[in-house]
Parts: structure tokens; sequence; C-alpha cells
């Protein structure tokens, strides 16, 4: 995560209702972290090599609406939150990768969960996979209500990356003046494989407990950290994205990583995180490790 001074907020747009919703809810964060804010637009015309009917410049109509719908996306903002130093550019290139462009020197990414053009059968766009997939900064995509009330939760698996999710998310109830809500979902066991002649068996009371203390080595050191930031955690026999899924029906904020335990390594943005991002009743943040590699939650 980008934590210098001067590292804006990002908020990618393209005249969709949904990136109008993104443009408030970027607008919110710029302000709630004193950050800048800057609109950008992924301009792929110069990419298409269509030569235009003369006289009319190359992309010169559609440039013009790509330079109103920034025009309108920054007076959004401004109209969102006053006192926000808001910027906007137009980026020649595609979508997500423009957007990825911009990650390594951005606080925060922030898109729509669906943009002009996609497909009717996805619930969240491929533009929005792609940068939460590869961004080099945490991805908040905005889907769901946005709420100013109720808790910001994170889903922890306790593997090592997860800090990283942990970490966003406490400094997210800080700045929005909340509480922390951090919830470990866990599944039974199962055989250890083929050759087993019994499954494995666990007492639900040592099970419970190994899970528990998943939780809390996940959490060690969070309260000296964030001291101001209420916290509390639950542990729940479930599967995660259903788990999470129904945590996010009260929350302003759900925190996911890109991959967790289980997760399968071609994929670059784990089940569960693109569960949550699909199903989630809230804005989704998809968080990375910042050495680069992704931070996980809840299995992601």
């Amino acid at each position: 995560m980008n934590s210098a001074s001067g590292a804006a907020v990002v908020v990618g747009v393209d005249g969709s209702e949904p990136a109008l919703r993104a443009v408030r809810l970027a607008a919110a964060e710029a302000a709630r972290r004193h950050r800048p804010l800057r609109v950008v637009h992924g301009f792929i015309w110069p990419l298409l090599r269509v030569p235009p009917a003369p006289p009319a410049p190359p992309g010169g109509g559609l440039r013009h609406q790509a330079e109103e719908l920034v025009a309108a996306a920054v007076t959004e903002a401004e109209s969102a939150a006053p006192g926000v130093r808001v910027s906007g550019e137009i980026i020649d290139g595609e979508a997500a990768a423009v957007l990825l462009g911009e990650s390594p020197t951005a606080a925060m990414i922030v898109l729509g969960d669906r943009g002009l053009g996609g497909f009717a059968a996805l619930v969240v766009g491929s533009v929005a996979i792609q940068v939460a997939a590869h961004a080099d900064c945490p991805v908040l995509v905005a889907r769901g209500a946005q709420r100013t009330v109720g808790p910001v939760v994170v889903g922890v698996d306790g593997s090592a990356p997860s800090r990283a999710a942990v970490e966003f998310a406490a400094e997210e109830a800080a700045v929005r003046g909340t509480r922390l809500h951090a919830v470990h979902a866990y599944t039974h066991p199962h055989s250890t494989g083929p050759g087993d002649m019994q499954p494995l068996v666990y007492e639900e009371s040592l099970l419970r407990d190994e899970e528990n203390r998943v939780l809390t080595d996940a959490l060690t050191g969070l309260a000296d950290r964030h001291p101001q930031v209420p916290l509390t955690r639950e542990v729940v026999h479930g599967r995660p994205v259903g788990v999470l899924t129904e945590a996010a029906r009260t929350a302003q904020l759900m925190v996911v990583g890109g991959h967790g335990r289980g997760a399968l390594s071609g994929l670059l943005l784990g089940s569960v995180s693109q569960g949550v991002l699909h199903h989630a009743d809230c804005p989704v943040a998809v968080v990375r490790c910042p050495d680069g590699t992704v931070g996980t939650a809840a299995g992601g």
C-alpha cells in the first residue's frame, strides 16, 4: 500500500452510473484520508487504429465526449466532498491497463462494479476483477449499499499475507470512526486422501479452540497499533463466502484479499474474494501485501 502523504485516491470513470457511484465513494474516501482525488478515464480509441471519416481528427468527437464525462465526474466529486482537491485526466489506453498503471503511486483505486459495455451476465465487470487481481495498491469496488453506519468487516484465514488485509481494515475503521469486526470462517476437515479408511474426526470443542487461535494470532498487536479502534471478533463454522456475505449486510465496508489458504495457485484473484465481490451488499476492498503478493481474507 502506498502511504506517501501526497498519494492520491484514484477513481476510474466511463460515464456509467456505477462509475458515478464510485466517484462519490472515492470522494468520501479522499476526504476521510485527507488526500487529493484523481478522476481518470481510459481512452481506448487511439489503440483501435480505425481511420475516421475526414475531416474529423482521430478520435475527435469521442475525445470530446471523454472530456465531458471526466468534467462531469470532477463536478460530482467536488459536490460530494467539498474541500477535496480534485483533478481529472484522460489517458490513452484500455481501462484496466490505465488503472493498473496508476496503482504504483496511488493510495487506493476506486471503481464501479460494472461499467459501460459490460456483459449482462456479469455481476462484477471484468475491469474490476482485473484491477483487483493485479493492482499495487488497495482496490475499492463500489457495490451494494453505501452506508455511513455499521462496522468495517475483515475476513481472516490465518495465512501470513492476511495481516495486510487486517491492517488496511483497521485503518479504514479508524478514519471512519467505527469498529472493526474480524471474521474467521472454517469448515470441518475431510479425509486426507483416497487411501484413508476413515475421515478425520475432530472434537468440535478442540476444532473451535484451534480456529479461535487462528484469529487471535492474526490480530496480535492490532490493539497496540490502533488503540482507538474498537475490535470485535467472530469465529463461524461455515463457508467463507456465505459467512462474509452475511456479515456485509450491515457493514460499511468489507475487506478481503486475493488469495488465502487452499486457493488455487492459478487464480490471481481467489474464489472467496470473487465470491464476496459478486455478492456483498456493501463496498468491497481487495488488499495486496506491501511486497506485491496478494493479501488474504477468510480463504480468499
